[in-house]
């Protein structure tokens, strides 16, 4: 029994070590993060469903045009006979004509079972139908792509504003400790004589305002990874490291890696989709105009008696049978077919002049980017500049203080114009970097990374 439970308890724990190893990496690329949230993002799974989805309705309208078969069987008893009324002298020559009998030719009890078989030789609208459902799939897969790159949009921003987030709290941390520095020597100094209780107070304040700014950015900097989890679909209980440093990311122009296109928009090929399905339609209320043929066939059996002991004695069901063609050939329907055209033509219209203002639109979303691109790279340049500055600043009035020719005034205004400044570049530099995913997607390169 001892030797039973060590076994299992080794096994549970060879166990866990094995789902520890299988668990999810918690370093993550931006590339790697993109790719996690594309197998596993809810939004992307409904969408890959819908392509799945559309792939039965294709196989739907192709099974119209297969053989239908079916089989019918019934019982019936006919508490009321159905009757007729004939002309008695067809019956005997001796009954003056016109004399009318009530006749029933139906019996108390009959039943049937019959198999039916009807196949489509031509139905216009069964092909053009067939084609509408094969490029209905091929839209569901254009909207199944729009989704991802959706996903990446998201997940690119989240991922920058995390490693924004995370540059932001490692110097709010060392402004921290700085403060934290000068706040206990000027409390030395006071006590030798050498500060003022004002210069004190003045640190304390930044101080205290410093330590709470600490404790909300660590905040907002977990709530920034929790929301780049949700993006990518994983629990948010799950830890996530990124691997990316800001200093390699790459600010280039997607319009020099081969130049521009309009198809390369998802929403312009979307609207193709759109186009073809709406001719699709026009020539679905176009062929309507052809006539119908099916063939069918009928084979089974059938019976009637009085007595129902003899309802299921085989030498009583007699069989029948028939095959033929079907044919329907429309002649006027009230102008239906033709009002039809003239709305599918009308919406075609409509799509023509889509995709000239669409054009127009990516023209200046694409210019847009191009020019918020050039300015957030510009702001973010001349931010660093100013970031650098204020630091020589703030090192300079520093020295001074601690030497005794600077005022505590001069350090406490260089350290908010310093914290200022440094603000002031990781918001441009987030700009920059939410202005280069919005220009790749502007180029339709987004979910080319």
């Amino acid at each position: 029994m001892r030797f039973n439970l060590s076994f299992i308890l080794g096994f549970l724990l060879l166990a866990g070590t094995l789902r520890a190893q299988e668990a999810v990496p918690s370093t993550f690329t931006l590339q790697q993060c993109i790719d996690y949230a594309l197998e596993h993002n809810q939004d992307i799974l409904n969408k890959a469903i819908d392509k799945e989805i559309a792939e039965t309705q294709v196989r739907e309208t192709l099974s119209e045009g297969l053989p239908q078969v079916s089989i019918g069987a019934g019982v019936n008893y006919n508490f009321e006979r159905q009757k007729s009324l004939l002309d008695a002298s067809t019956f005997d020559p001796t009954i003056p004509e016109g004399q009318e009998v009530v006749l029933s030719f139906q019996q108390k009890y009959d039943g049937n079972v019959a198999l039916t078989l009807r196949q489509l030789i031509f139905d216009g609208s069964f092909f053009v139908g067939l084609q509408a459902s094969k490029t209905y799939k091929e839209l569901s897969s254009k909207e199944f792509i729009k989704s991802q790159i959706d996903v990446v949009e998201a997940i690119s921003k989240a991922y920058y504003n995390v490693l924004v987030s995370e540059e932001r709290f490692a110097l709010i941390k060392t402004n921290f400790s700085r403060i934290d520095t000068i706040l206990y020597e000027t409390k030395i100094m006071r006590e030798n004589g050498f500060a003022e209780r004002i210069d004190v107070n003045r640190l304390q304040v930044q101080y205290n305002n410093l330590k709470v700014q600490v404790e909300n950015t660590e905040k907002l900097l977990e709530l920034s990874r929790d929301i780049l989890k949700f993006q990518m679909g994983m629990p948010l209980s799950n830890t996530i490291e990124l691997t990316d440093k800001l200093e390699e990311v790459v600010f280039d122009d997607p319009e020099g890696n081969g130049g521009f296109d309009y198809a390369q928009r998802i929403e312009y090929s979307q609207l193709q989709t759109n186009m073809a399905l709406a001719n699709l339609d026009l020539k679905n209320n176009k062929i309507k105009y052809l006539p119908t043929l099916y063939a069918n066939f009928n084979y089974g059996y059938n019976t009637q008696t009085d007595n129902s002991d003899q309802l299921f004695e085989s030498d009583r069901w007699l069989n029948f049978g028939l095959v033929g063609l079907s044919l329907n050939v429309p002649v006027f329907d009230g102008f239906l077919k033709s009002n039809k055209i003239q709305h599918n033509k009308l919406q075609i219209r409509q799509l023509e002049n889509s995709f000239d203002q669409l054009e127009n639109s990516i023209d200046l979303e694409v210019r847009q980017a191009k020019i918020n691109m050039e300015t957030s790279l510009k702001q973010m340049k001349a931010q660093r500049e100013n970031m650098e500055l204020a630091e020589d600043i703030y090192n300079v009035t520093s020295i001074k203080f601690k030497e005794g020719v600077g005022s505590n005034l001069e350090l406490v205004e260089a350290d908010a114009d310093y914290k200022e400044a440094q603000t002031n570049y990781y918001n441009a530099l987030y700009d920059a970097l939410i202005a280069k995913v919005e220009l790749e997607k502007a180029y339709g390169q987004l979910l080319k990374k």
